[in-house]
């Protein structure tokens, strides 16, 4: 069975899209925690005040596993569903996500704010106009 398991993580590590069924993404969500087992607890990105007011989605379309959720001035980010992929950060035009052991001391609140609100809010995959 192992053959037919490497298989399927192979395909899923050489995709040139974005994983679109419930199998797809959870390999590759077990397959990406798996490499970040040695480098310690798993840790999240986290939405801060800078994105407050603007909600710019380019973060949303680049996250492999749908971890953003919507609220109505900012987006928030599932710390369950995140898998620390580093891609929504780079592309955040307001720079407003942080690994969350960086976090700047003034926004610290903003960690627990995105586990509070990813449970209350609903999820964001797709582009949506700037509220600014």
């Amino acid at each position: 069975m192992g053959g037919f398991l490497d298989f399927l993580k192979d395909s899923l590590t050489n995709l040139t899209r974005k994983p679109d069924t419930p199998w797809e993404k959870r390999l590759l969500k077990d397959q990406l925690s798996s490499e970040f087992v040695l480098k310690g607890p798993e840790m999240a990105y986290v939405v801060t005040a800078a994105c407050s007011g603007c909600k710019y989605t380019d973060c949303v379309v680049v996250c492999p596993c749908e971890c953003f959720r919507e609220g109505d001035q900012m987006l928030y980010i599932d710390p369950e569903e995140c898998i620390d992929c580093d891609a929504c950060r780079t592309e955040c035009p307001v720079n407003a996500i942080f690994y969350e052991d960086d976090v700047p001391d003034q926004w610290r609140e903003y960690i627990q704010i995105n586990a509070e609100m990813a449970a209350k809010t609903p999820p964001i995959t797709e582009r949506k106009a700037p509220l600014k």
